[in-house]
């Protein structure tokens, strides 16, 4: 059934009139909430019951605590590390500069000493290949791969400061550089070496030889 230009015309305005109304109706339910209730101005459907649930979380005796739950507190002791070093090696010389600036950076902003930043001697591999196997064997093309690597090295660190620090620049870490760190850890010295060795051997007894 293929309906004419009037019926439509008729349908539309029937429609409209019908949404009207159910407009009126929702704005005058949302009229007889309290003033106090703070009603959203750019929401299409307003229902009170929901507007009542998202305010009654306001009015519970219920208090929050301020603390941070994402914090731990420990009374065990911190991990000491004397030394720090961290390698990167990469092929783009470039990007290692950038790279080695911004680990600098970290670690002035979160007060660590830098005690020695190096340039270790690049290191290069030459491939010869054959370039054709059943004529012309002479003829033979060479390929090379340059490693540059960079040489970060920090001292006197907390084990909370070096896992933060590490874990920002391992984050940031460009694609096709690799890292190798190593970790130099003070230790206690142990009770069983403590006191000296000669104080807790037993007395020898003398005994005198008779001819």
């Amino acid at each position: 059934m293929v309906l004419g230009w009037p019926e439509v015309v008729l349908g539309k305005m029937a429609a409209r009139r019908g949404l009207s109304c159910i407009l009126d109706r929702l704005l005058q339910g949302a009229e007889n909430v309290p003033s106090r209730v703070p009603l959203k101005k750019h929401n299409f459907l307003q229902n009170k019951h929901m507007i009542w649930f998202q305010s009654s979380g306001a009015h519970t005796g219920i208090q929050q605590s301020n603390e941070n739950p994402l914090v731990s507190v420990s009374e065990a002791s911190d991990t000491l590390y004397k030394r720090l070093a961290v390698l990167v090696k990469g092929h783009d010389r470039i990007v290692l500069d950038s790279y080695e600036y911004f680990m600098m950076l970290a670690a002035k902003e979160l007060g660590i000493s830098v005690e020695k930043v190096e340039e270790p001697p690049r290191k290069i591999e030459r491939f010869t290949l054959l370039k054709s196997v059943h004529i012309f064997k002479k003829h033979r093309v060479q390929y090379e791969m340059r490693t540059h690597f960079r040489y970060l090295e920090l001292k006197h660190l907390t084990g909370s400061t070096a896992n933060v620090y590490l874990e920002y620049i391992q984050r940031n870490l460009p694609e096709g550089v690799a890292m190798e760190v190593k970790k130099t850890r003070l230790e206690k010295l142990p009770e069983h070496i403590q006191t000296p060795v000669w104080d807790t051997l037993p007395p020898v007894e003398e005994t005198a030889s008779k001819s």
